[in-house]
């Protein structure tokens, strides 16, 4: 046996052990940004890329909400004295950046990827619909889901739920900077509690501010479970699908 047939002899034996199909990554823009104080960093997209083409080779199809944060966030201009709605368009702006940049960056991992843009943009990427999205998914590309719900007063977190109900996604995956759902932010409070697994009900009962209500929410409603991760280490969203690693479960 080759080299190349025991990988991908080894990708399909990990996939027949994922129970997700179809999952949707929600990617927040200040993960983009490593160490830096804003902007990109390129060694950690490039590394958040691979991750996402890891996935994509144990058969899952993989569509990701990128937020914009490391450019631009619409509450923090708000509080700059920018009116709200103005406000978040610019910062949906900032996620087609972000957007533009991890699909190159995926496809430089060797694995085919479409940017796709809830603000038309035809020049640069796809506007986004559910069948183009769908089409692009089953043919086995990473769909970069850039540009928010497209509606001010909506966060990332919200489009990712709305995109997984819409792309019938059988899982939400939340990366983040810490592993896992906390009672408070850790960074901040050494005594918060962490959390192994949770109801929908629970999150938005406890107001846990990984995912805000109107995330919880929409998850809850179509009954699509969540993984809460840290997205720090190399191959952190693979061992995630596959049950590996700390994390936090928040199911139906």
């Amino acid at each position: 046996m080759t080299t190349s047939d025991a990988n991908a002899a080894s990708s399909a034996s990990a996939a027949s052990t994922i129970p997700w199909r179809r999952v949707v990554v929600k990617l927040s823009g200040e993960a983009l940004m490593g160490s830096s104080s804003h902007g990109l960093d390129a060694p950690t997209l490039n590394r958040i890329a691979g991750d996402l083409a890891g996935a994509a080779a144990l058969g899952v199809e993989v569509a990701v909400v990128v937020g914009g944060g490391n450019f631009f966030r619409g509450i923090a201009g708000a509080d700059k004295g920018i009116e709200r709605a103005r406000a978040d368009s610019i910062g949906m702006l900032a996620t087609v950046m972000n957007g533009l940049a991890l699909e190159y960056a995926i496809e430089k991992q060797g694995q085919s990827a479409r940017t796709l843009s809830s603000i038309p943009m035809p020049s640069i990427c796809e506007p986004y619909s559910r069948q183009t999205a769908l089409h692009h998914l089953g043919k086995g590309r990473i769909v970069v889901l850039a540009g928010g719900t497209g509606n001010p007063f909506f966060t990332t977190d919200t489009g990712a739920a709305l995109r997984g109900a819409e792309l019938s996604c059988d899982l939400i995956m939340k990366a983040t900077q810490v592993d896992g759902i906390y009672s408070a932010d850790p960074k901040r409070d050494p005594t918060a509690v962490r959390y192994d697994k949770l109801t929908h009900d629970e999150a938005i009962s406890k107001n846990l501010a990984v995912m805000d209500t109107a995330a919880f929410a929409l998850a809850r409603e179509n009954r699509i479970p969540i993984i809460v991760f840290s997205i720090g280490e190399a191959g952190a969203i693979s061992a995630a699908l596959l049950g590996k690693g700390r994390a936090t479960y928040v199911s139906p």
